[in-house]
């Protein structure tokens, strides 16, 4: 799709702080983290929610979720993982997107209301080389 920034960064026509990759998923650092660490796992074909998602996709999908979520804690030192994905209400970008964060007690997450935490120079390519890491 031309106007998807998800699928831009799929295309490599937008940068971004890629983490794991085969050939139907991509998982990136979202720009605007919940939580240092936080990716954003997407299937490379555009789909819009997860209702749409092809049961030949679905596995791997949750597959790669599992293993973020085991990154987390391996490669970050959290103590578990915050996963979700929304569907049109709250879907900031009309591509599914599962979301990956890492948790860890007193964190200061409270329900939905997160703040959102900007990487300082250099700690994306940091945090996504230890997820790399921890996902080999």
């Amino acid at each position: 799709m031309s106007d998807c920034v998800f699928c831009d960064i799929v295309q490599r026509r937008t940068p971004a702080e890629i983490v794991v990759e085969d050939e139907r998923f991509l998982g990136f650092l979202d720009r605007r983290p919940v939580q240092k660490g936080h990716v954003l796992l997407v299937p490379k074909e555009h789909v819009v929610t997860l209702p749409d998602l092809p049961a030949q996709l679905r596995d791997g999908f949750l597959a790669h979720g599992q293993r973020l979520a085991a990154a987390m804690v391996e490669g970050l030192g959290a103590q578990g993982s915050f996963v979700a994905v929304n569907n049109v209400v709250s879907q900031s970008v009309p591509h599914l997107h599962l979301h990956v964060v890492p948790r860890t007690r007193g964190d200061g997450l409270r329900g939905f209301f997160w703040p959102r935490h900007a990487y300082q120079d250099g700690e994306a390519e940091e945090y996504a080389g230890r997820l790399r890491l921890a996902l080999d």
